[in-house]
């Protein structure tokens, strides 16, 4: 039967056009019960069960996809045996519930999947995926093709309420149809009215969510885990708090954003202060600056990540000094610095509320810094166009924003979300939480909870875990932040483990930075080689015979790696050619020929983007069948590779370069320092060794030329642990050093990386994955240049090249240190390198300032990196047009640009990661030490300065107040026109750079306030110089040192370390 489908939609133009679309009706749709003895049904089972090849396996065997529903469902005293038929709504508030193993045959009907891939489409792909586990037994229902459940829309009908009315419909039928099998069907909604009309009009079973759940009693976290949708913070006890502003119209920023009177930008929280956050946005003149958003009531309801609109405040509003390190501190305590000051007293920063309570000295101290200089009042969050005052408007025009940093750093205020960047959170119970009075014991409590990430605002859930959740790190979902809340509603979706447990706090910080680790799913595995590890190279197979691979197998081929590395990706070779020329050779393992496009590998590899690493693992990108072998570029064994390859003459200039798919047979795997050994010893001289003292000749004059061009030397702290053979508890930590040979592989990498993106842009202009890495505003330099002053050095900004030559110069001859730390400063003030699609950008902006090259990508890590996938298929395409057809993800600009977002956003979560493993490895190696170092100052904040810790690469702050004490004024106090922070009697400074001793110990005590994420933290006492009142007391210091000579390791605790790393060097990790 078919019927036309009319509808109206607006085009890219804003054009309106009627589009008409066939829709066919059907009776030959089964009902997905497993048992149904309809003829239909029948008949869908039976055909199915002929190709059972196309079923899905699950743990008690195989089930028909076309009639997944149990035959014995879940059985409950009103209903009896039934199935569930959630609206759109309960999927999507609820989805965290239905995810739950223990919430099985489900019917979703295809009016319900249309509608949520136009509301959620995470919530669409999510519940796509559980349709999808067969031990799950969900079942879509195509009621929209359907004849019998059809429905068209009724004159005056809004799309909403005929989307209702054929999901009730839907849910009538199908309860007539299983009358006779005796399944009821129960339809699952919060909508009041869909609900009272399903039960009082259509005579069809209906529930809320919370009546749903009752039915799994054995089951009572599930309660716990409804989303929280009240519009209103009732247990909110803070007297003074009223509602945050509301948000403009989608009319007016549109309009806004085109007349360039409002920003868009990503909101980032700094990581020392939750109350500052900033965003980089592109102002009428074409610049990128950064424009500060300070405050809850300047946030305005905006997290982490969140896009979001802004206004820019007037001048007067503007910062004129550092802010204040917030980590510990309870949010409750801390008033929002975007509070307005009482009207009583229009100078002051304490509102008069506050003055006579014992937190007001802290609240000055957090406020002090954050205003101008006059200490003007901050803005209030609404939306006027003029200040309570009307002396100055509430906003201002960004076009009338210079470079001149005089005026302080500008500062905004959200007036708008434009994509929430909302997610599943870890956290932990708020310490400070009081029980009022008793409650029964099953009864459901409001509690505040706060995230291990403190860039997060607390979150407000209702359980009735509380004694369970003590103690525990659990995960919590956001589901809504009305006005009238000063902090977002969520609700608890699981628990993780105990606080302070090494495996459950790894699993928080995976999880926190959105690192996908589950294990690698049958469907994905299923596409690796049925050989599995016997799998050898073909001549036919793998194309050689037919002329698209070459073999290189007789090449004196050797790779350079880490000691105990197992993922090879790259391998090198050189000689000289007849002509004095050389031919230097970069091999990089072929992981396409293994991952296809479209496959459930490709797009799990596509999904992850990048191997991650952990002080104490590796969460691989590719199964491991291929990461560690297969793909792996082992010694001793044919494998298949990628090979640039380039004549160069004797000064490294490169005179032709060539790509071809080869087979290498490599004939050493070394370490940096087994390859360094090679190259120091005369001894030596077998074609091996001969080849890498060529690469390293050359390699020395190509960096060199990069040098001369503007390439940045910078640096930052790496740190590198040993880990305990059993318990891989760390027993050593110390700084990452480098050898020439990493220099070596790193100039080749390079080169090869530079060609690939030459030859790929040349191919697809419009569509080549490259990467670039933006110059950096000059306003990011300018704290480091105020430092720079007093030591009459000045960075010279202009190019990278003027920077290189000046960090060049930047030497202290009595400090050695120094022009380490500078460039290691310098890498902070430095953009992002991002990948970009390149018909999205002009020529211009392609080039990488770091690097100092007009064009580059990554091309030589396709077995950690999917990006590198990527651009082996376009250098394939581009040398091989009669190559087997690739997708459209070459040549379509968004699809390229789209998954270029997703390969930015995992390679900095990996980055993330990485430095929390080692913030936490750090804290376990210092549980129980006490250590006295000697350390650099990297950064001056308000109310204290990091100190870097250069023997360990570790960081840390040095607070000029007491984090916990409420009443203790700040020690020292910020001095703008030098930078520093000068102690109350005038007598000491403390400045970037400046050298300082401190002790290091793991705070285990709880503090009174919100300790950061329940983790034992380090922290750092100042020794020298004696600021009174800041530094260690003389006898304290004595006990100190006393600790600290008692901590040290013995000299047979050192052998065995030594011991242990000579002979198992593979458990070794570096991040």
């Amino acid at each position: 039967m078919l019927r036309n489908k009319s509808f109206v939609k607006r085009t890219r133009k804003g054009n309106i056009v009627r589009t008409v679309k066939e829709h066919y009706l059907r009776d030959d749709i089964a009902c997905g019960y497993e048992k149904c003895t309809n003829s239909v049904c029948e008949k869908a089972r039976a055909e199915a069960e002929e190709q059972q090849g196309t079923g899905r396996a699950a743990g008690g065997g195989w089930i028909n996809p076309v009639a997944p529903l149990s035959s014995a469902p879940r059985n409950s005293v009103e209903w009896g045996p039934h199935y569930l038929v959630p609206d759109t709504n309960a999927f999507v508030n609820q989805i965290d519930i239905f995810e739950r193993p223990i919430i099985n045959n489900v019917v979703v009907l295809s009016t319900v999947l249309d509608e949520l891939r136009g509301l959620s489409i995470a919530v669409y792909n999510r519940v796509r995926a559980i349709v999808k586990d067969a031990e799950r037994r969900w079942f879509v229902f195509s009621n929209e093709h359907h004849r019998e459940t059809f429905v068209e829309r009724q004159a005056g009908e809004s799309p909403n309420d005929c989307n209702d009315r054929a999901i009730r419909v839907a849910v009538k039928w199908l309860d007539a149809h299983l009358r006779d099998a005796q399944i009821a069907l129960v339809l699952v909604t919060n909508d009041e009215d869909n609900l009272r009309r399903a039960q009082d009009d259509d005579g069809i079973r209906a529930c809320r969510m919370d009546r749903c759940l009752g039915v799994y009693k054995e089951h009572p976290e599930l309660l716990d885990m409804m989303g929280s949708v009240d519009i209103v913070d009732r247990s909110s006890t803070d007297p003074a708090w009223s509602r945050y502003a509301d948000y403009l119209s989608s009319v007016q920023i549109q309009a806004g954003l085109k007349s360039a009177v409002l920003l868009q930008g990503t909101l980032q929280i700094a990581p020392y202060n939750y109350l500052e956050g900033s965003i980089y946005a592109t102002f009428p003149d074409g610049k990128e600056r950064r424009v500060l958003v300070l405050g809850r009531e300047n946030m305005n309801r905006a997290i982490q990540g969140d896009k979001v609109v802004i206004q820019v405040l007037p001048k007067s509003k503007w910062r004129m000094a550092p802010s204040a390190a917030l980590v510990d501190e309870d949010e409750d305590v801390v008033p929002d610095i975007s509070a307005k000051p009482s009207a009583t007293d229009s100078t002051s920063v304490v509102p008069e509320s506050d003055a006579k309570d014992g937190n007001a000295s802290k609240r000055a101290r957090t406020l002090g810094g954050e205003n101008h200089q006059h200490n003007a009042p901050a803005a209030d969050a609404g939306v006027s166009s003029k200040s309570e005052d009307d002396s100055e408007p509430d906003f201002i025009n960004p076009a009338s924003i210079g470079d001149s940093v005089s005026e302080g750093e500008p500062t905004g205020r959200v007036v708008g979300i434009v994509r929430r960047n909302w997610r599943s959170y870890c956290a932990f119970l708020d310490p400070n939480f009081k029980q009022r009075g008793t409650r029964a014991s099953n009864a459901p409590i409001s509690v505040s909870v706060l995230a291990m990430d403190r860039r997060i605002p607390k979150i407000k859930i209702r359980t009735r875990q509380l004694n369970v959740l003590a103690g525990q790190r659990f995960v919590v979902a956001i589901d809504s932040w009305p006005k009238e809340s000063r902090y977002p509603l969520g609700h608890f979706v699981r628990a993780l483990g105990s606080a302070g447990d090494k495996g459950t706090e790894t699993e928080v910080l995976l999880l926190e930075h959105d690192v996908p680790f589950q294990p690698f799913t049958q469907n994905v595995r299923a596409d690796l080689p049925p050989e599995g590890d016997k799998w050898l190279f073909d001549p036919d197979r793998d194309q050689l015979t037919s002329g698209r691979r070459r073999d290189l197998r007789h090449i004196d081929v050797c790779s350079i790696d880490p000691p105990g590395c197992t993922d090879i990706d790259d391998a090198l070779h050189a000689f000289e050619l007849p002509n004095g020329n050389f031919q230097v050779g970069v091999h990089i393992a072929d992981v396409t020929n293994f991952v296809k496009p479209g496959t459930a590998m490709d797009k799990e590899a596509a999904y992850r983007s990048t191997t991650v690493y952990l002080v104490d693992k590796r969460i691989d990108m590719l199964p491991e069948l291929l990461g560690t072998n297969l793909c792996s570029l082992m010694s001793k064994v044919d494998r298949l590779a990628f090979s640039c390859i380039w004549e160069v003459d004797p000064e490294a200039n490169v005179v032709s370069a060539t790509f071809h798919k080869s087979v290498i047979h490599s004939k050493a795997s070394l370490t940096y320092e087994e390859a360094q050994n090679r190259i120091d010893d005369p001894s030596m001289n077998d074609s091996i060794t001969n080849s890498i003292r060529l690469l390293n000749t050359l390699a020395k004059r190509l960096r060199k030329r990069r040098m001369e061009a503007g390439a940045l030397t910078l640096s930052s702290p790496e740190v590198r642990f040993r880990l305990e053979n059993d318990s891989q508890d760390p027993v050593d930590v110390e700084m990452k050093a480098l050898k020439e040979t990493n220099a070596l592989v790193e100039e080749f990498m390079l080169l090869a990386n530079i060609s690939v993106a030459q030859k790929i842009y040349e191919h697809f202009p419009d569509s080549a994955l490259l990467r670039r890495h933006p110059e950096p505003p000059a306003q990011n330099f300018d704290n480091l240049q105020h430092a720079l002053k007093p030591l009459d050095i000045q960075l010279e900004t202009g190019s990278s090249l003027a920077l290189a030559r000046s960090l060049d110069r930047a030497v202290l001859p009595t400090d050695p240190y120094f022009n380490n730390l500078l460039r290691i400063l310098t890498t902070r003030c430095m953009m992002q390198a991002q990948y970009f699609c390149s018909g999205l950008y002009t020529p211009e902006d392609f080039r990488h300032y770091g690097l100092a090259t007009p064009i580059y990508t990554h091309f030589t890590s396709p077995i950690r990196r999917y990006a590198d996938v990527m651009v082996h298929r376009l250098l394939h395409a581009s040398i091989d047009r009669d190559a087997a057809a690739y997708g459209s993800e070459l040549t379509d600009k968004t699809k390229m640009s789209e998954q270029c977002d997703v390969l930015n956003h995992r390679h900095r979560m990996a980055q993330q990661a990485g430095r929390s493993s080692v913030e936490l490895y750090t804290n376990l190696f210092f549980k129980g030490k006490t250590v006295e170092e000697p350390g650099y100052v990297t950064q001056i904040l308000q109310n204290g300065f990091s100190v870097l810790i250069p023997s360990y690469g570790i960081e840390g702050i040095v607070y000029t107040t007491s984090k916990d004490a409420d009443n203790v004024a700040s020690v020292m106090e910020y001095e703008k026109e030098s930078h520093t922070l000068v102690s109350l009697d005038k007598t000491s400074t403390v400045a970037l750079f400046q050298r300082v001793r401190v002790v290091l110990q793991v705070d285990d005590t709880p503090v009174s306030a919100n300790v950061s994420s329940m983790r034992r933290k380090l922290s750092l006492q100042l020794v020298e110089p004696q600021i009174p009142g800041l530094s260690v007391a003389a006898d304290q210091l004595a006990a100190l040192r006393a600790a600290a000579r008692a901590d040290s390791p013995s000299k047979q605790n050192e052998e065995r370390i030594v011991e242990m790393v000579t002979k198992h060097p593979d458990q070794i990790h570096s991040v």
